[in-house]
């Protein structure tokens, strides 16, 4: 087992059985830790913040665990990675419940896809779940990974960025949304790429060679 540590953060709300398990996978030589502690986390080679369902319950433990303070110190000094919510959480806020306010690593906010999203004459349901394909903006974590891959999403919102420079892949289901986001030392994904077979696998093994810079 090699010194290099991979911290999944772990703040009750994230799918972290198959992040771990992707990530150990794709890099067996690195120690892959799933963790709450903040020294550990911060002690880490790259840091992962994944999360899976509603954004207000993971602010929620986000904040009271202080988990949001210790994003903000990896932020300034390391690779950090956001999966689905994860990615949503870095955003300014989100329409979801009502109004949330996330972690302002990026301006911008995360949308409601509707009720009624109709594209083509075709009632598109929501949740977006499936593969879809995402096309790149020029970034090393898209290294090896052919353009317009696709992907595996599940959400029923999308992140609106502000800033179109911070957006390394645009996704469309019935209306166009960001599906990877960047600045710096940070990059983010909608879609889960530890279930996104070969080009998820591949995106995994950049981020861990990653030296977090753009």
């Amino acid at each position: 087992m090699s010194s290099k540590i991979c911290a999944v953060i772990d703040y009750g709300m994230g799918n972290l059985h198959s992040a771990h398990g992707a990530l150990q996978t794709v890099a067996p030589d690195t120690n892959v830790l799933v963790t709450s502690d903040p020294e550990t986390i911060l002690k880490a080679d790259h840091v992962v913040l994944p999360g899976v369902g509603a954004i207000r319950d993971c602010m929620a433990e986000i904040r009271r665990q202080g988990i949001d303070q210790v994003v903000a110190e990896v932020r300034k000094t390391k690779p950090l990675l956001g999966i689905c919510v994860g990615m949503q959480a870095m955003m300014n806020s989100s329409e979801e419940n009502g109004g949330v306010d996330c972690m302002g690593l990026f301006p911008g906010a995360v949308r409601f896809f509707g009720k009624d999203l109709i594209e083509n004459g075709e009632h598109l349901k929501v949740p977006h779940m499936g593969w879809n394909q995402v096309s790149q903006v020029a970034h090393p974590l898209w290294a090896g990974i052919p353009d317009s891959s696709r992907f595996y999403f599940v959400h029923s919102f999308y992140v609106q960025a502000e800033k179109p420079e911070q957006v390394k892949g645009r996704g469309h289901y019935g209306v166009d949304f960001a599906a990877a986001i960047g600045e710096d030392n940070v990059f983010a994904v909608q879609f889960h790429p530890e279930k996104s077979h070969n080009a998820g696998l591949a995106l995994l093994r950049n981020f861990l060679a990653w030296d977090g810079q753009a």
